[in-house]
Formats: structure tokens, sequence, C-alpha cells
């Protein structure tokens, strides 16, 4: 799995590239630097993930229940980035 996670934080332009991320029952919702960066072809790629998409700034990826908790947490560990609040998220993504 901790390859799987590098792999979408790469896919998502880098850590340098995300300002903060948190995750809901089935998806990572990112706020994103700069979404221009995403590799959405690298991501449909990579097994764990069902999908992707953006909605009101927030970049989103489909893990899937049970599995998004654990993916999140190795995230966190791996990137170093601060855990976040939806509300976080959002607030982050109208600021950018």
């Amino acid at each position: 799995m901790r390859q799987s996670v590098g792999q979408i934080v790469q896919a998502v332009g880098g850590k340098e590239n995300i300002i903060a991320a948190t995750h809901c029952v089935t998806r990572l919702r990112f706020a994103l630097k700069d979404e221009g960066k995403v590799d959405k072809e690298a991501l449909e790629n990579i097994d764990i993930v069902k999908g992707s998409f953006s909605v009101n700034g927030q970049f989103q990826v489909v893990i899937g229940q049970g599995l998004v908790d654990k993916v999140y947490n190795e995230m966190v560990e791996m990137t170093g980035i601060g855990r976040a609040t939806k509300q976080d998220i959002k607030d982050a993504a109208e600021k950018n």
C-alpha cells in the first residue's frame, strides 16, 4: 500500500503541490496549489484508485470505504502534511 500512496502523492503533483488533505468515507480530498499538475492517467493506473474528479476547488480521489482511512494515515505519515478537516479543505480551496 505504501507504494500506491506514494504514486497517488506523485500523481497529484507531489507533496509540494498539496496545500491540505483530508478524507471522507470513500475519498481522499485535496486542496492543491495547481490542479494542472495532476496526472489523471497515472491516477487511473493505480490499483487502489477507483476514480478522481474536481469539484468546488477540491480534487478528490476515490479509494473506497474502509481502505481510505489507511491510505490517508499512510499519506500523512509519508508526506508530513498536517491532518485537515473537511472545513479546512473547503477554506483552502476557496482561497486558492
